[in-house]
Parts: C-alpha cells; sequence; structure tokens
C-alpha cells in the first residue's frame, strides 16, 4: 500500500481506484480523505454471501433485470464506498470496469461491523441518499441478527420494516425477496 503512504494532497476517486487490489484493506473515499479499513471477518462474509445468495435467487425468480455484487467499488457524487453489497442495474456492469456509477444502484446494503459502527449506521447512509440510491438496507449482528430496511423518500432514508430473526419478513423492493435474518450468520 506504498501508494497511501506516499501520497500527498486531497484524494481522488482516481487516486484510490489506482491504489493496487488486497485482501486485507478496504479503500474507500469519503470527502477528499482516505478511510481505509481491515477485510470483514468470517460472520461478516458468511453473512453477506448468503444474503447475496438470498438476492441473487430472488432477482431471478422475479426476472429482475439486475446483478448483485459483494464489495464493489460505487462511486458517489462525493466520493467512493465499498458497501458490502449492491444490486445494480444490469446495464450498470455491461463494461468490466473496477467500479459501478450510484445511478445505476437499486439498493446497497451494510453489514455493520463492530470497527465501522458509525460509519455504517451514520454516514455512509447520508452519503448513499445524497447519491438518490432508492434502496438502503442494515444488517445488525448484535443481540441477534435483524435486517433494517429503508427507502429514499426526498432525500433521506425513512425506516420501513426490520426484520427480525426467527420471523419471515416478505419485501417487495426492490424486487420479492422473503428473508429469515436468523440463518444468515449461523454457522
Amino acid at each position: 500500500m506504498s501508494g497511501a503512504v506516499d501520497h500527498t494532497g486531497p484524494w481522488t476517486v482516481a487516486d484510490v481506484l489506482a491504489l493496487p487490489e488486497g485482501r486485507t484493506n478496504r479503500c474507500e473515499l469519503l470527502g477528499e480523505s482516505l478511510v481505509m479499513s481491515r477485510a470483514p471477518g468470517i460472520r461478516h462474509q458468511r453473512a453477506s454471501l448468503r444474503l447475496a445468495m438470498i438476492l441473487h435467487a430472488a432477482a431471478a425468480a422475479s426476472e429482475a433485470p439486475v446483478e448483485v455484487l459483494e464489495a464493489v467499488n460505487v462511486v458517489l457524487p462525493s466520493g467512493l464506498v465499498i458497501p458490502d453489497l449492491v444490486v445494480v442495474d444490469a446495464g450498470a456492469t455491461a463494461e468490466d470496469g473496477v467500479s459501478v456509477d450510484a445511478d445505476g444502484v437499486r439498493l446497497v446494503v451494510e453489514l455493520v461491523s463492530p470497527g465501522n459502527r458509525m460509519v455504517d449506521r451514520k454516514f455512509k447512509p447520508m452519503l448513499y441518499a445524497e447519491a438518490a440510491i432508492p434502496h438502503f438496507w442494515r444488517l445488525e449482528f448484535d443481540p441477534a441478527p435483524m435486517l433494517v430496511v429503508y427507502e429514499l423518500e426526498g432525500c433521506r432514508y425513512v425506516e420501513q420494516t426490520t426484520a427480525l430473526a426467527g420471523v419471515t419478513t416478505s419485501l417487495d423492493a426492490p424486487f420479492p425477496v422473503t428473508i429469515d435474518p436468523a440463518g444468515l450468520s449461523r454457522q
């Protein structure tokens, strides 16, 4: 990560995308500041994969013209973030690039990590709303898994429902999907 050490001045999206790929850190641009976080733990990765599989199956069943991606670079008006999961319009991934533009994103999902609670709960949702991403979901792990579902109303997210562990919840947007958060992180 010598590019991060040798860099001077404000960061740009191009600067961040030019950094070497790595599996140990995520590099995001919030405003003009580079923010690095370690790779998520096993519980987080297990839940992300399982939720991605549920979303993929539901999108395919409803023939929604979307793609579900994990940990992809999303370019926002105010920077570059790496959400845990995104649902993007199929056309937004036509080129084999290294990022997608926020205008092609239908849903963004953050799995709250112990080291990123404030960013996942407060800061990133504000950036996603500013970018007019229509749907935002937040998966909390403690004390039990729960999925909080938001929709964009005006320029902010409004909570629509909370899917609790042990309860099967049906959601309509961005396409019909049924979920019980209990099984997402269980080994």
